[in-house]
């Protein structure tokens, strides 16, 4: 077997979209825009053509509270999505696409691992159908329009301090995140402090995922608010009369793209907001396509149930009109050691006693799955071979207590053979759909939206903000945006702000020490902790074995 992800990838012959896309989905060529062989975007037209068809069943994919490393969401997506498929189903996965950010940075790419990957994976991890590139243009191209409206007399009297539409970059540099620009006098426009995100953070790539027609892409570019005047009120891309530039440069990007995994399950990859400053997880567009054409649909959500599950359901379902039929919450050993206090370098070990430090968590994320989101689940034990046998026979026996089924899954190394039991299960979950469940209602204020989140997710004893935060808070509603979603921002190793809190912390206070207006999007985003929108490389980064051979391959991707 080949070493490596990579390696997996080449091996495997890929079937042609055009044939895939007829075989599998019943699309024909006239349906797609191709990019070359084995990469396609669906034609809007067609797209909207899918409406008036029925939908399959949407299954969720979520983990528990991970590791640095990731626990396995998307391998486990696609292989459950193949073993679906294998077992006689339509099946189609549905995925986020990669950010350049963490491709070059720690965490490498994410096309899935092993034999259980979507592909071709250089390219989705790369450049893929340009995508981010879009949006990254259409994003400082209204950066642009603000500075060039500042310089050409600002008939809108912006104030330069309260500028919060910050440039974009697909690329982690911790040394973009806080600048000033406008230096060297009044031929290059008008000095103010400014800043970088990563694209993935830009609310750009929110409206993209969140749209459902190009109609609806315009109008909530038009809302995005980018600064205040001097007297405080809000100015919008309409007033700078860019959203229709906007809409040019994303309406190719708006078109899902399809590929296929290792095993030809058609696979639709597109869009990639932060699990945290956004929602988490692919397009609208996307994933209500997939419904209307497999009859079992597999997605994921960024990080663990507490951050990606719950801005999943509370954001993207509850603005798109979608919802599960059923779960699965990820696990592996490692990640229950860590839990349980294990640091990543000893993660190796056998240690029974840190595995049961770490279940309660797991506890905490499958109820919030069941008991406050409402949806059937079972647990997908992500096997890896460093596994003792002692510390899976515990998650076994934690299951058999606990009341939900756990499941071993062998996908990285099998395949769809090594999810077949996975599958079963979810049929059997997904046969019995519930009804949608949101830990807050659309007329909560604002406050008690993010308190709800606080007190029923996280089990937090409540929250808290400085005097600004709340009469912020105050003035979005006044503003007519009450009635938004809430996007908490915090880090993903924790129930708590603290990523040193593992396991199933509660008792803890979310100290939420800012907020921004993602009107677009739709929700209003709340910042905790020390959530960064612009990453920085680690001491070595995936960049620095990422290389090209004598053969011109691109070798070290993972």
């Amino acid at each position: 077997m080949p070493a490596d992800d990579i390696d997996i990838a080449r091996t495997a012959g890929l079937q042609r979209i055009t044939d895939l896309a007829r075989e599998r989905l019943g699309i024909d060529a006239d349906a797609l825009s191709p990019y070359g062989h084995f990469k396609a975007k669906l034609a809007l037209p067609f797209v909207e053509s899918l409406h008036a068809r029925a939908d399959g069943r949407l299954i969720l994919v979520t983990a528990i509270s991970p590791t640095p490393a990731g626990e396995g969401k998307t391998t486990t997506t696609i292989g459950l999505g193949d073993a679906l498929q294998r077992l006689g189903h339509r099946a189609t996965v549905v995925l986020r696409q990669p950010s350049l950010g963490p491709v070059f940075g720690r965490k490498g790419g994410a096309t899935g691992g092993g034999h259980a990957q979507v592909v071709p994976m250089e390219d989705i991890n790369l450049h893929f159908t340009g995508d981010f590139h879009a949006v990254a243009a259409a994003h400082n191209l209204l950066a642009a329009a603000i500075d060039n409206h500042l310089h050409h007399g600002n008939v809108l009297g912006i104030d330069p301090r309260r500028v919060t539409w910050k440039r974009v970059l697909d690329i982690n540099d911790r040394a973009l995140r806080h600048m000033v620009i406008g230096l060297g006098g009044p031929a290059n426009g008008v000095p103010r402090e400014d800043g970088f995100d990563i694209v993935v953070a830009s609310e750009v790539m929110a409206v993209l995922c969140l749209a459902s027609s190009l109609q609806d892409l315009k109008a909530r570019l038009a809302r995005m608010v980018v600064a205040e005047t001097v007297d405080r009120r809000p100015v919008t891309a309409a007033d700078l009369k860019v959203q229709g530039a906007m809409a040019v440069l994303l309406k190719d990007a708006l078109a899902p793209n399809l590929v296929q995994t290792l095993e030809h399950t058609p696979a639709l990859v597109h869009g990639g907001p932060f699990a945290n400053i956004a929602h988490g997880c692919n397009s609208v567009l996307a994933t209500r396509s997939a419904l209307k054409l497999a009859d079992y649909v597999v997605t994921e959500a960024g990080f663990g149930a507490d951050l990606g599950a719950e801005k999943f359901l509370g954001i993207k379902c509850r603005s798109a009109g979608l919802w599960p039929a059923a779960a699965v919450v990820v696990a592996t050993v490692r990640a229950l050691k860590y839990q349980g206090g294990v640091e990543v370098p000893q993660l190796s070990g056998e240690d029974l006693g840190a595995v049961r430090r770490g279940l309660p968590n797991l506890q905490r994320h499958v109820d919030n799955v069941r008991q406050v989101f409402g949806l059937p689940c079972v647990v997908a034990l992500n096997a890896f071979d460093g596994d003792a046998v002692a510390e899976r026979a515990l998650l076994q026996d934690w299951g058999h207590e606990a009341g939900v089924e756990v499941v071993e899954a062998r996908h990285w190394a099998e395949g769809s053979a090594g999810a077949l039991d996975l599958a079963r299960a979810v049929l059997r979950l997904a046969d019995r759909p519930g009804s949608p469940r949101f830990v807050y209602a659309d007329d909560d204020p604002l406050w008690v939206k993010l308190e709800k989140v606080a007190t029923r997710v996280y089990r937090a004893t409540g929250i808290t903000a400085p005097a600004a935060v709340r009469e912020r808070l105050a003035q979005l509603e006044c503003d007519g945006h009450a009635r938004l979603a809430v996007c908490i921002a915090k880090t993903p190793y924790s129930f708590g702000t603290d990523p040193s809190q593992r396991g199933a912390v509660e008792g803890h206070v979310i100290d939420i020490r800012a907020v921004r207006l993602a009107a677009g999007a739709g929700f209003v985003i709340a910042l905790t902790g020390d959530v960064m929108t612009m990453p920085g490389l680690p001491k070595v980064s995936a960049a620095e074995r990422i290389d090209l051979d004598d053969e011109g391959r691109v070798v070290g991707l993972a």
